[in-house]
């Protein structure tokens, strides 16, 4: 997972909901750091975006919070993580059984 998006998820983990900006501040990301982040974590639907109307004119603001539980995130996390590590431990044992046959 890339470190942007590890940051802000367990930024997420601590709030109710928050802000992009607050997150660029309490993380010390970048504003595009940020924005990548939240449309991997919003892709996978662990993430709801909220719009919050502003009095004024100026880009919109968006609130952020977690859509599932910290927990059920780091499960899936790990069971990706476990199956890819089989995968290449599989392309090690196939390389293997390669060098031997020659």
């Amino acid at each position: 997972m890339p470190k942007n998006v590890a940051k802000t998820l367990a930024f997420l983990r601590k709030k109710e909901e928050t802000t992009s900006v607050e997150i660029e501040i309490m993380t010390a990301l970048r504003q595009p750091e940020v924005s990548i982040a939240m449309q991997e974590l919003r892709r996978r639907k662990w993430v709801i975006k909220r719009d919050i109307k502003k009095e004024g004119k100026g880009r919109p603001v968006h609130a952020y919070k977690l859509a599932i539980p910290f927990d059920k995130i780091i499960e899936t996390l790990e069971k990706e993580e476990r199956k890819r590590m089989e995968s290449i431990e599989k392309n090690i044992d196939q390389l293997k059984a390669l060098s031997l046959n020659q």
